[in-house]
């Protein structure tokens, strides 16, 4: 969990530096040069135009829709991620016995202890490394994202309900945090019996969220909003099957 954080902390220094170090006065089009530009914010740009354009030009519901399939298209990769995070809670037991078991500190016994652990992990068939795959990939999406709403005149300048895209809103920042809170509840209560870290980041993500949210334009808050109603319903049809499964063998077993 630490390295998880530790990671976590270091892709949004990255998002920062990345959104702040580019040129984002420059408008982005066709003839746009670079890796950047050519291959992640202009296409991204022009979807979202194009599917404004199928909406009467309402480039919020393009938002919407284009969040949507972002999640669709990363949903294989976040159900991995938690199957993975079942498995982990599942090894729990066998790991406590492992640690006590080699709870001395010298580098023989440490040694013996990283080679069970792997051991275990292959046992489980599980990547420690899983939990941090989707925010590796969304990271980029979301820099990509930031780009192409901020130098997209079409959408710098579009209203949408009570917001405007290109701007700073003040309300939506506390929808995607309370969101944000939401969703991270509803992982942590459908794992079941979660470790304190897990407790402690169902309380930092959403500050960390509002506070993105209070620095970048409102299409940026949307996408959180409506990316965080996706996973809230995500996570409920992912672990409601498992849920049943497990109340049905109970109930045999009785």
């Amino acid at each position: 969990m630490r390295k998880k954080l530790w990671l976590t902390g270091v892709l949004l220094l990255l998002f920062f530096v990345l959104t702040g170090c580019s040129d984002l006065n420059q408008p982005i089009d066709a003839n746009s040069k670079g890796i950047w530009n050519e291959w992640f914010v202009y296409p991204l740009s022009w979807f979202i135009k194009y599917v404004a354009h199928i909406f009467n030009g309402s480039y919020g519901i393009s938002i919407i829709i284009c969040t949507i399939i972002i999640r669709l298209i990363i949903l294989p990769l976040i159900i991995k991620q938690i199957k993975n995070s079942k498995a982990m809670q599942e090894m729990q037991p066998e790991m406590k016995k492992l640690r006590e078991k080699y709870s001395s500190k010298d580098a023989e016994t440490q040694k013996k202890l990283q080679q069970e652990t792997m051991l275990l992990f292959q046992k489980y068939n599980v990547n420690p490394l899983a939990g941090c795959f989707p925010l590796l990939i969304q990271m980029p999406i979301l820099i990509a994202f930031y780009h192409a709403v901020y130098r997209t005149e079409e959408i710098r300048n579009h209203t949408f309900l009570w917001f405007s895209l290109g701007h700073v809103d003040y309300i939506l920042p506390f929808i995607a945090a309370a969101t944000t809170f939401i969703q991270q509840k509803i992982m942590v209560g459908r794992m079941g019996n979660a470790n304190p870290q897990m407790a402690i980041m169902t309380y930092v993500f959403p500050i960390m969220i509002a506070i993105f949210a209070f620095n970048f334009p409102a299409a940026l808050a949307l996408y959180w909003v409506v990316g965080n109603i996706f996973m809230i319903f995500q996570t409920y049809f992912i672990y409601a099957p498992s849920k049943s499964k497990t109340k049905e063998t109970g109930g045999a077993t009785k």
